[in-house]
């Protein structure tokens, strides 16, 4: 686990690197602007990123798109409005 020394050492980080962004995109449409940096890490968190092809993940998406598929079905019959 990370002591306050580092967490304030990743906050420091997270808000220069913010500065940065603004700073370099002071002026740019909002369509034209870089993307806004990523925070780093914490210890304990789950990072959106790793976990986007984890088994849990697309087993879940998968359910998902069955229930999908059963209720177009299901409207289709006319069973459900």
């Amino acid at each position: 686990m990370w002591g306050l020394a580092e967490h304030l050492q990743a906050l420091t980080l997270d808000e220069l690197r913010t500065a940065n962004w603004q700073r370099s995109n002071e002026g740019v449409k909002a369509g034209k602007q870089s993307k806004r940096p990523t925070p780093v890490d914490r210890p304990g968190t789950k990072s959106k990123r790793a976990d986007k092809h984890s088994p849990e993940r697309i087993a879940r998406r998968k359910a998902a798109q069955v229930r999908a598929a059963q209720r177009r079905t299901a409207i289709a019959r006319g069973e459900i409005t």
